[in-house]
């Protein structure tokens, strides 16, 4: 199992094979697993109660998650006499609109992790916490169901509870059928292997050194985004995440932006026509593939972005946190990407208006 909880976007929803159908069944202790939050910043530059509620039986109880101007944020748990309590401090001079943090706990290993995302970069943070108490089943089902005994910040995009240590850092943004050119024709992304060759932009052959997949809440910036036909370039739609970016070149990319190629993010083109966000389901899986050199894989007519490490491989304590964990340090590669300009979102749906004309 992973994922047994969920709220947000109208979703209110618990994983009924754990949680049982009364308040006895549900008081015991999810005494592994992680809570993930996902929130606008406050643009008033004020701290933020992401989360919180308190119990009073079988015994006293306490959650707070709060996030702070600058990207900083502060966990309160208290179990009964056991009190617990961890800080991410702000970044200096940071700026984001969108934070994911994802806390984990492991209560026999006596072992925990605070990680703060910021999900339109690639960049992560990341403190191994104090040993924190676990979480009662019967609490997140409460924070699930009765938000009126909660509190939770309007900004708060959707928050998710897994009974498993969840990754942070580089995430797969392919939906499962998005068809990918290879050596031998086009595959499925969910069909592709490691060491299979890849068709890519720059018109090579590169091997997948790796396959990354993932499945998450379909919500916030994991929403999928379906690209539509005949924009772009594109011969059928396309599904990915929001942070995928596309590869966009050709005569009007030059004559509009004054570079032969632009980089598109795929949320900047949720706009109803030339792509949609997808509100059907609860959860999406994605693939993406690690290549030697980071490059864009050709993917029906259009070419995204294949996985981009940066020189994560040196950050030695931040890796196994990751969805790398198990890659072999020697085929770990370092990437190197293209200084293309990012179009903001008026940019790309002019584009992708002129692309169509």
């Amino acid at each position: 199992m992973s994922w047994i909880a969920l709220s947000g976007n109208d979703i209110d929803w618990t994983c009924p094979d754990r949680f049982g159908p009364d308040l006895v069944s549900r008081n015991q202790f999810l005494i592994r697993g992680s809570l993930v939050i996902e929130t606008r910043l406050s643009p008033h530059g004020r701290p933020q109660t992401l989360l919180g509620y308190e119990r009073r039986h079988p015994w006293t109880g306490r959650i707070s998650l709060q996030a702070v101007p600058g990207g900083g944020v502060v966990v309160v748990l208290n179990q009964g006499g056991s009190h617990f309590h961890t800080v991410i401090p702000p970044e200096s001079g940071a700026r984001t609109e969108t934070l994911r943090l994802t806390f984990s706990w492991d209560a026999p290993a006596r072992w925990g992790r605070l990680s703060v995302e910021r999900p339109e970069s690639a960049g992560f943070r990341m403190i191994e916490t104090p040993p924190p108490p676990p979480l009662m089943l019967e609490d997140i089902y409460t924070m699930i169901h009765r938000p009126q005994l909660c509190e939770r910040d309007a900004d708060v995009l959707f928050f998710a509870v897994s009974d498993a240590i969840e990754p942070v850092g580089p995430q797969p943004a392919l939906a499962s059928n998005a068809v990918i050119e290879t050596q031998h024709g086009t595959k499925r992304a969910c069909d592709i292997r490691k060491g299979e060759l890849v068709r890519t932009l720059g018109g090579s052959l590169q091997p997948v050194l790796k396959v990354v997949q993932r499945t998450v809440p379909a919500l916030g910036s994991f929403q999928p985004v379906r690209l539509r036909a005949p924009y772009l370039g594109l011969v059928r739609d396309v599904t990915v995440a929001p942070h995928q970016r596309l590869v966009i070149g050709g005569s009007e990319v030059e004559y509009i932006f004054g570079h032969e190629a632009v980089l598109i993010p795929a949320d900047a083109l949720s706009n109803g026509f030339t792509g949609l966000r997808d509100t059907r389901r609860s959860f999406v899986q994605y693939f993406q593939f690690v290549l030697p050199r980071h490059d864009a894989l050709l993917i029906a007519g259009a070419a995204f972005e294949s996985l981009y490490l940066g020189r994560l491989r040196r950050k030695r304590a931040l890796v196994p946190a990751t969805l790398l964990a198990d890659m072999d340090r020697a085929s770990f590669p370092e990437h190197v990407r293209a200084g293309y300009q990012v179009l903001r979102p008026f940019e790309a749906v002019t584009l992708a208006e002129a692309r169509a004309a």
